[in-house]
């Protein structure tokens, strides 16, 4: 399954560096985004590292992830795709 990382996790003020939101293409609700829990997501770097992480849970109501990464991602991976193990 391929995802899009749309940004960080945080408040008005703080930001968590290794809390990401993920959107994930065919997951539309809250009940389907529930079933993804405790999977693994990989992001890739432009240098060819990756970086793993895993699900937490659901995000909102419309299908949205939280993925928190063993080391804090850079503001360049927003936008960018990642890949969520089946």
């Amino acid at each position: 399954m391929d995802g899009v990382i749309v940004n960080f996790r945080g408040s008005r003020r703080v930001k968590k560096g290794n809390h990401m939101i993920v959107e994930v293409n065919g997951i539309d609700n809250k009940e389907k985004a529930s079933e993804l829990v405790g999977k693994k997501v990989m992001w890739k770097t432009s240098a060819g590292k990756v970086i793993n992480g895993k699900i937490a849970s659901a995000h909102g109501n419309s299908g949205a992830l939280r993925v928190i990464f063993e080391t804090g991602m850079p503001g360049q991976s927003i936008g960018t795709k990642v890949i969520v193990e089946q």
